[in-house]
């Protein structure tokens, strides 16, 4: 279990770092969840959460900046909720439906797995160190 806590920052780094690469190889596939209430183009809403997403892994794979890093990591999880939410309700197909649906509550673990990274770092939350 140790070696897995020790991996467990790098680990979500590499999560995030992948998942914001993937919006600028591939963002046509993100495009299209974006949920339809957000203003202006579904593109540049994809861009930014790409470069979201890699701003936090940056921040989790820093030492310094890890605690803060991770709790950003579980809000930014929070924020893009909605957009699975979207591809959910978007889904055509049966199979297409049930497979988007039973993805909703896979978010959960990734919110948990960032806030014990936050806290496994030393620091808590975003409490300003007495130097």
């Amino acid at each position: 279990m140790s070696r897995l806590r020790t991996a467990s920052p790098y680990l979500l780094t590499a999560v995030l770092a992948v998942a914001g690469l993937t919006h600028f190889v591939r963002p046509g596939f993100y495009d299209p969840i974006v949920p339809h209430a957000l203003p202006g183009p579904a593109r540049a809403w994809t861009y930014a959460s790409g470069v979201a997403e890699l701003g936090v892994a940056a921040a989790v794979g820093n030492a310094n900046t890890r605690s803060r890093g991770a709790l950003a990591a579980a809000l930014l999880f929070i924020a893009v909720y909605p957009a699975n939410i979207q591809l959910a309700v978007d889904a055509t197909g049966a199979v297409e439906k049930a497979i988007s649906y039973a993805r909703l509550p896979l978010q959960i673990p990734l919110i948990v797995w960032a806030l014990q990274v936050s806290r496994a770092s030393g620091q808590r939350g975003w409490r300003v160190r007495a130097r």
